[in-house]
């Protein structure tokens, strides 16, 4: 028996529209294939071409440079050989691609000169930023102390009785400085600096024992503000960064003692045994120096290290001796004399990571050696005084921030990780760049 099938038009539609559609499905993969290897050829030839016009205006400014210093001028020579050429008249500027690459010269030296933003504000914090003129930093950091120390006069009995006084010491102190700076960048090698300091001191000072009553405690509260220590420092680049070689800067500088000293100060008397000795005295007012010359010289260097840059630096401060009237603490004495404050040998590395053209984050160690200070009566000899030497070792946490082209806002906290460091400090800089 013979079947006939009955071809309609509405089978044929149907048949012939399976046929396409398993036709597409066979060439859907190739045509993917195909269009997968254009982009990535486009975007490999995007990425080549960017860096070749980086290339060519890193080296365009190279010869402008050389032939600026050749003929004596500082600005770009016209017709640089290299140069790429002007544009014709009417010709519009080519525009910035909306794909993240340069499409021009003019837009990969901007956002070369984008990205080392971060890094130079780093650097104008670690060292010296060679490459600004002039620099106007307003800064102003708060230091927080707390000391206390528990003072035994009196002997043991037995071994573990003891019979006498037990005063309790407490000093808390807040110290609010404003420093006002200038950097001069005289050549591309050479930068000098100033610093002009106001300080606002409040000290507290709690004692025990008040009255020869161990649970008595004295109090008493004195200030202190007024200029404080002028810095005068330059810094000279040794090195520039160079490969794996980093940018090594060497700083020399002096400090002159224009703060008020702390030697020869009025003390306040609260509080006399019957015999007129003197139990409890404190300063009427606060230093704001520290009362000699010193001078100081450091090494630091940086090195960039995409995302991170790299720091460290070590130096040295040296303090002359200096006469005052007296050096006596004993409000009924008048002892003068010389005093000569213990060299102190300093050092710091840390790292920054610059999140984008604006932003940059820092941790950092430092720490602050300084030995035993020294007096000497008129007419006597040199004696150390026991306790003047420190341990000052700090953790710093920072983060700079680019407020505009010419504008910088640094926020720095220390955490003090040793007794002779504060306790906190906390500072906020503008650096102004002309």
């Amino acid at each position: 028996m013979q079947t006939t099938i009955r071809a309609t038009p509405l089978a044929l539609a149907a048949l012939a529209l399976m046929a396409a559609a398993g036709a597409q499905a066979q060439a859907a993969p190739a045509d993917e294939a195909d269009v997968k290897a254009l982009i990535t050829q486009l975007e490999t030839l995007k990425a080549n071409y960017a860096q070749e016009v980086r290339r060519l205006r890193e080296l365009d400014m190279q010869v402008q440079a050389m032939q600026a210093r050749l003929s004596g001028k500082t600005a770009p020579v016209a017709g640089a050989a290299g140069a790429p050429p002007p544009l014709p008249a009417g010709t519009p500027a080519a525009a910035p691609s909306a794909d993240g690459y340069a499409s021009s010269a003019a837009e990969a030296q901007e956002a070369k000169q984008a990205s080392r933003r971060s890094v130079d504000d780093v650097k104008q914090q670690q060292a010296a930023l060679f490459s600004r003129r002039f620099t106007i930093e307003n800064s102003l950091t708060y230091a927080r102390y707390d000391r206390k120390q528990v003072t035994l006069n009196g002997f043991l009995a037995l071994d573990a009785i003891f019979l006498g006084n037990i005063a309790i010491e407490n000093v808390e102190s807040d110290t609010l400085t404003y420093n006002l700076a200038a950097r001069w960048g005289v050549s591309p090698r050479l930068t000098l600096n100033l610093d002009v300091p106001y300080l606002a001191r409040k000290t507290v000072f709690q004692k025990g024992g008040a009255g020869g009553s161990a649970a008595a405690i004295a109090q008493e509260e004195t200030t202190g503000n007024g200029i404080g220590d002028v810095g005068l420092s330059g810094n000279y680049r040794l090195f520039a960064e160079h490969g794996r070689w980093p940018e090594t800067v060497l700083t020399v500088g002096a400090t002159a003692p224009t703060g008020r000293a702390p030697y020869g100060v009025d003390w306040k008397v609260l509080e006399r045994d019957d015999d007129d000795f003197i139990r409890f005295a404190v300063p009427e007012q606060q230093p704001t120096g520290n009362g000699v010359w010193q001078a100081n010289v450091g090494l630091s260097a940086v090195k960039t290290a995409d995302p991170a840059i790299l720091f460290a630096n070590l130096g040295y401060i040296h303090s002359f001796a200096r006469t005052f009237d007296d050096l006596d603490a004993n409000p009924d004495t008048v002892n003068p004399g010389e005093v000569k404050l213990g060299g102190s040998y300093y050092f710091g590395a840390g790292v920054a990571f610059a999140f984008n053209e604006r932003t940059s984050l820092s941790i950092s160690f430092s720490d602050k050696l300084s030995r035993r200070a020294s007096t000497r009566y008129r007419n006597g000899q040199w004696l150390k005084v026991i306790g003047s030497d420190a341990n000052a070792g700090t953790l710093n946490l920072g983060i700079t921030y680019a407020l505009n082209r010419n504008t910088t806002l640094v926020s720095m906290l220390g955490i003090g990780l040793t007794p002779d460091a504060p306790d906190f400090t906390l500072a906020f800089k503008v650096p102004y760049m002309l």
